[in-house]
């Protein structure tokens, strides 16, 4: 779920600061994300996050587009492992994956750049949080 001025359906750009949730149907179990949209949105394709959009139609949820819409977590084998065409359908999955992968890709290129001894033109990108306390706090 999506709140804030846009409808939980669509998203109208410049966005400030959102608040991503679970789906109504669904009990939260940690606080709600607050997303720095407007800052993503500078620096970040829309296509990286929203890859379905085809660059003319209304960006839709995704809990809502029939792309990350399974409310139940997927259960895992005796492997210990969840099928992962089923895990990216589960809404968890699609924001964890997207958002702490990005976030750590940063953490490795600006470790990468820092080995490297590099003159930097520009200052590194500060890489997003990846810890659920950092993303999801105590209310």
């Amino acid at each position: 779920m999506v709140v804030g001025q846009e409808t939980e359906d669509e998203m109208i750009v410049p966005m400030g600061n959102i608040v991503i949730g679970p789906p109504e149907s669904v009990e939260p179990k940690r606080s709600s994300v607050d997303f720095p949209h407007s800052r993503h949105f500078a620096s970040v394709d829309c296509r990286t996050c929203h890859h379905t959009w085809q660059g003319t139609e209304i960006i839709k949820s995704c809990s809502t587009s029939d792309c990350h819409d399974v409310m139940v977590s997927p259960t895992k084998s005796e492997q210990g492992r969840a099928n992962p065409d089923l895990a990216i359908l589960y809404y968890k999955t699609g924001y964890h994956q997207m958002c702490i992968g990005c976030h750590k890709e940063i953490r490795i290129q600006n470790k990468q750049l820092e080995i490297s001894f590099k003159e930097l033109k520009e200052t590194l990108t500060i890489p997003g949080p990846t810890g659920c306390i950092q993303c999801h706090p105590k209310e």
